[in-house]
């Protein structure tokens, strides 16, 4: 299991993989830095209130978090949905499986690989971000680490369910169901907190239903969390629940319970995976 982990991990850096992820980041983080501190320094020739001015830093720090957890679900379900698919389309799995290797190594070397790939690029990207952000504008959210391991969690969570995919269907329709599931649990949330705003109780029930069935957007929301002021939070209180249906708003971290049910739904789709996979003819 740690040969295919490692094998993963050289995979990954030999196609460049790796290389392309540093270099996109490093350009996003240059990009995004920059336009923060120019919103600051042209703030503050206009005479703005400086707390306002953080308030608005937080809140292009929070579009930044959500851009680059698109990223990073796309990144992880293109990189787990040809984790098995590719071996069994390319004839690699048949000679790996010749050795004396079990289908659950193969499963799992790959997951464990692929997840230190996507989970240091959440780490190493979000953090960049964080400290980029503050030494330009001086700006430090209240939780960067918090927001960064619920990030690295969100993109797990995508890895996972791709890698269960790959060991049935093509790798391209993989990625696409993964980005596609990535998507509607993001639009859940929203209508969550709309429904809740008119009193549409089973739309609440629903969508809400949704992020236990798939997890992604009650992580987004720890990552929201991480990163909001606590002013922020004040502030809103008197929006009463219109500020829920803010998908960039939360004034909570998601309850424990739920944190732990995702890890054991990361546990559960990586043993279906393994289960898929011995079961198929290879």
């Amino acid at each position: 299991m740690i040969t295919i982990a490692i094998l993963t991990l050289h995979e990954a850096v030999r196609r460049r993989i790796v290389a392309v992820l540093v270099l996109l980041t490093l350009v996003s983080v240059v990009l995004t830095g920059f336009g923060a501190e120019r919103l600051v320094a042209l703030a503050a020739e206009h005479g703005a209130n400086p707390i306002e001015v953080r308030i608005g830093v937080s809140q292009i720090l929070i579009l930044v978090a959500f851009m680059f957890s698109f990223v990073l679900a796309m990144t992880a379900a293109f990189l787990g949905a040809p984790a098995i698919a590719g071996d069994i389309e390319s004839g690699v799995a048949q000679s790996m499986l010749a050795r004396p290797i079990r289908r659950a190594d193969l499963v799992v070397g790959r997951w464990l690989g692929l997840s230190i790939v996507v989970g240091l690029y959440a780490a190493g990207s979000g953090l960049l971000e964080v400290a980029v952000v503050a030494a330009l504008t001086g700006h430090v959210p209240p939780q960067p680490f918090v927001a960064v391991a619920f990030l690295a969690g969100e993109s797990i969570v995508l890895l996972t369910l791709a890698l269960l995919l790959s060991t049935r269907l093509p790798s391209m329709a993989a990625g696409a169901i993964c980005v596609v599931m990535f998507g509607l649990a993001w639009m859940a949330g929203i209508f969550a907190g709309i429904g809740r705003v008119f009193g549409a109780d089973v739309l609440v029930a629903v969508a809400r239903e949704s992020r236990w069935l798939f997890p992604t957007d009650g992580l987004w929301r720890g990552v929201v969390y991480g990163l909001e002021p606590p002013l922020v939070i004040f502030g809103s209180g008197r929006f009463g629940v219109a500020a829920e249906a803010n998908p960039f708003y939360a004034a909570a971290p998601p309850p424990l319970e739920f944190v732990i049910w995702s890890v054991v739904w990361v546990a559960l789709a990586l043993g279906l995976a393994v289960l898929s996979l011995d079961r198929r003819e290879v």
